[in-house]
């Protein structure tokens, strides 16, 4: 996730950080404060480009559709009063403007440029009522600290990062730095920006939930899980979008590599449903990655068995070979173009996907360089209610040798990722 400056020099024309109104409550003038008071005057404005202009810088990983979403939700957050805050975290009440609903709101900044967002949720809450939240005593924080450490220095794919990772978490723990928060999810938010600071992975994170987490690793996948199935099933596999474009071109857009196992007959319908199209384009701009549906879906675009990209995982010291599948459902997709839509939210496996594509030539990539996440990962269950994930292999390009960690996959054609679909329409149609 890179750093984005700008708006340290826009936080300085907002003195004492109030509403428009004089006699509302006033946020604190701290990094936190600062950032929340910017993102409040510009989401509240309902101004779609201003939004859009504001979150690309600095909360990035806000679609457009999701905050104009947000916005015609709620109509704007009428600021009400902090629950909670310190330097780089707040938890504030604000009330909805088109429903009068009240919400618990917690923000925290990037430690590294705290100008930016680095997370930032709502919850519904009774109107006055007091926060339920679980309550982190000191044990159960050193308790987190150090199970990641152990987990980190034993797993972590690069063994020298490992050590600098956990011998930073053992630091903060002797020192009690996070000893003023007793929120788990502001907890979780702020351990995932230490660590990334130190190891620049957007896949190293801990997280947090309310429910109990089972007993075996949090990361149990759809196939196990029967509520996680019927989820995926219920959003039809991620596939958003399968349409027919003039005069002849193939649109699909999917949010998510979903697990063949479960989604391998919605992939497959999918491909069939255009597979008569003088072109193709795939939309994966917004796109975080998932699981192995890219091998599945480039098994269709290929006519011979086809070597798509290596993984080394470091717990097993070994590498394993991913191949295009012998046989795939329907027709495939031969000897036509084929586009791809990036972003700069495109992430983890979808930017595996085209990595793959782009180095083996079978398509154009059109639209901005993606989120830089090349490490395969694996979820580790801390106790009831924190986990971490903790990559632990790297992926290897069998041409290039490398992969697209921390710089992102560049795609062929640079547009801004709102116009790659008219670019790559007018490039599939021709003169």
């Amino acid at each position: 996730m890179p750093t984005r400056p700008f708006l340290a020099a826009l936080l300085c024309f907002l003195p004492g950080i109030t509403l428009a109104d004089p006699a509302a409550p006033a946020i604190p003038n701290t990094p936190a404060g600062r950032a929340l008071a910017s993102w409040l005057e510009v989401f509240n404005s309902g101004d779609s480009a201003r939004m859009d202009s504001f979150d690309q810088t600095h909360v990035p990983w806000l679609s457009h559709d999701k905050a104009m979403g947000l916005f015609a939700r709620t109509g704007g957050f009428e600021f009400e009063t902090v629950e909670k805050s310190d330097g780089l975290w707040i938890m504030f009440r604000a009330r909805e403007k088109a429903t009068s609903k009240e919400v618990l709101g917690r923000l925290v900044v990037m430690s590294g440029d705290p100008a930016d967002i680095n997370w930032l949720s709502f919850e519904a809450v009774s109107p006055g009522a007091k926060v339920q939240e679980i309550t982190l005593d000191a044990a159960e924080r050193d308790h987190v600290l150090e199970s990641a450490a152990k987990l980190l220095d034993e797993r972590y794919v690069f063994p020298d990062v490992g050590k600098k990772l956990s011998a930073a978490l053992r630091k903060a723990e002797k020192r009690a730095t996070y000893q003023a928060i007793t929120d788990g999810q502001i907890l979780a938010w702020r351990l995932s920006d230490d660590l990334w600071a130190i190891a620049h992975d957007g896949h190293l994170g801990v997280h947090f939930t309310k429910e109990v987490l089972p007993n075996d690793e949090p990361g149990q996948g759809p196939d196990t899980d029967p509520a996680a199935r019927q989820r995926l099933l219920a959003s039809n596999c991620g596939f958003e979008k399968a349409e027919h474009l003039a005069p002849n071109i193939g649109y699909l857009k999917f949010n998510v590599f979903a697990d063949p196992q479960i989604c391998a007959p919605t992939a497959s319908a999918a491909m069939n449903f255009v597979a008569d199209s003088d072109a193709l384009i795939l939309d994966l701009r917004d796109n975080k990655g998932g699981g192995p549906m890219g091998q599945f879906i480039a098994s269709y675009l290929f006519a011979e068995p086809t070597h798509l990209m290596d993984n080394y995982n470091r717990p097993d010291n070994a590498t394993e070979e991913d191949w295009t599948l012998p046989y795939v459902p329907g027709r495939k997709f031969i000897g036509k173009p084929v586009f791809i839509l990036t972003s700069k939210r495109t992430f983890s496996a979808a930017e595996a996907f085209c990595y793959a594509l782009k180095t083996l030539k079978r398509a154009t990539l059109v639209g901005e360089t993606t989120g830089g996440g090349a490490h395969p990962i694996e979820p580790h269950r801390i106790d009831d209610h924190f986990s971490i994930i903790v990559p632990t292999g790297r992926s290897i390009s069998p041409i290039t040798k490398t992969n697209w960690e921390r710089v992102g996959v560049e795609p062929d054609i640079k547009v801004a990722a709102a116009g790659a679909l008219d670019e790559a329409l007018k490039r599939a149609r021709g003169p």
